[in-house]
């Protein structure tokens, strides 16, 4: 799993609430368990035209948002059947930071546990995100884990909440299994001790 430490990155503002995981990665992408390719289907549904052709006008299929990696999404992002695959899709698409004001429980934790960070952001805040990054598709937002804090090009700092066991993880840049292995010789003391 990559480290997250810091980002800053231009920001795709995608003002739909209720985003669900079928609209993520459509339900006939799921017959596979490898990551590889997924970020083409992310949003498929939405970004290609029934022939194949990418839809101009769907924001993901603009030019100036291209290598941006930080997606400011509607209220209750991920909400919908549980699937991996979604965070997987928007890893492979590029996305390391989803900024909303409120995340499915489920999405949360495939997005933590695969390196994808969710941010929740109040009411206030978000309009105000949404405001800038709707007018200025140049500006860039920074995050900061250690911190817990995101900083707009105008100066203004917000913090954000985290799950201390998920931001340890990711500042490391391991998985759940990843952190228990990290303590392999305290294990293998452990058992010799106790044989």
């Amino acid at each position: 799993m990559p480290q997250f430490t810091s980002l800053t990155s231009r920001v795709v503002p995608m003002p739909i609430d209720n985003i669900d995981t079928d609209q993520i990665i459509p339900a006939r992408f799921l017959k596979t368990t490898d990551k590889a390719g997924l970020g083409a289907n992310l949003f498929a549904d939405w970004r290609y035209a029934q022939d194949s052709s990418l839809q101009s006008d769907f924001v993901l299929n603009k030019p100036q948002y291209e290598g941006a990696h930080i997606l400011l999404a509607g209220n209750n992002f991920g909400c919908g059947s549980s699937r991996e695959h979604a965070p997987w899709a928007l890893l492979g698409f590029g996305f390391q930071a989803i900024l909303s004001t409120s995340f499915a429980d489920i999405f949360r934790n495939n997005a933590l546990k695969n390196g994808l960070l969710p941010i929740e952001v109040d009411k206030e805040t978000h309009k105000e995100l949404f405001e800038l990054f709707s007018s200025n598709d140049r500006a860039e937002l920074s995050i900061d884990l250690a911190s817990q804090t995101i900083r707009t090009p105008a100066g203004r700092i917000s913090h954000f909440s985290i799950d201390s066991f998920a931001k340890a993880c990711l500042l490391k840049g391991v998985d759940q299994l990843g952190y228990l292995l990290s303590f392999e010789k305290q294990i293998a003391a452990y058992e010799s001790m106790h044989a």
